[in-house]
């Protein structure tokens, strides 16, 4: 019966990392409009993303979570020299996040303050199911998240560490952790 029982537990979880690593998000349409976007430091091209959301008018404001307390603003803008323009008008850093639990906190505190009612949000694809499932643990049931998944080309190592940290953490959601 307890071998069944594993059995039944390993191909469960064999299935749903294959449904993981061949079903990962993707960028949400570009008519989508949401009062702001939150980009999730740590990959590449997310910033890029979220920058262009906001030249293209989807969001009045952009949240980027998780930048190192070190960095200064006007340092971050040099980088992207040609929305300079965007980070004196539209850009908070998010500079209290260490890791994608804190992101959503962080996150939430932000949406709080705004009172918005949606929030696109920007992460790598292989990163998207977890960052998402630490926002609906945070946000008010009100706020509407969009995934706006950056598309890469994820190693194998890391969907499997990244699926069992998601599979850990839809554990304690259900158990109310």
């Amino acid at each position: 019966m307890i071998a069944r029982f594993l059995s039944l537990l390993l191909i469960s979880w064999l299935l749903g990392f294959v449904w993981f690593a061949v079903d990962l998000p993707r960028a949400a349409g570009d008519t989508t409009v949401t009062d702001s976007v939150v980009v999730l430091t740590g990959g590449p091209k997310r910033i890029d993303r979220g920058l262009q959301v906001l030249r293209d008018k989807q969001a009045q404001r952009m949240l980027i979570s998780g930048v190192d307390r070190n960095v200064k603003a006007k340092e971050l803008a040099a980088e992207y020299a040609d929305a300079d323009d965007l980070f004196g008008c539209c850009i908070d850093l998010g500079l209290q996040a260490v890791d994608t639990r804190s992101n959503a906190l962080e996150t939430a505190r932000w949406v709080a303050e705004r009172k918005d009612k949606s929030v696109r949000l920007v992460t790598s694809d292989w990163h998207m199911f977890r960052a998402e499932l630490e926002l609906q643990q945070t946000l008010p049931k009100n706020v509407l998240i969009i995934p706006d998944a950056v598309q890469t080309s994820p190693r194998l190592m890391t969907l499997f560490t990244e699926y069992n940290k998601y599979i850990t953490r839809w554990v304690a959601a259900q158990l109310g952790v």
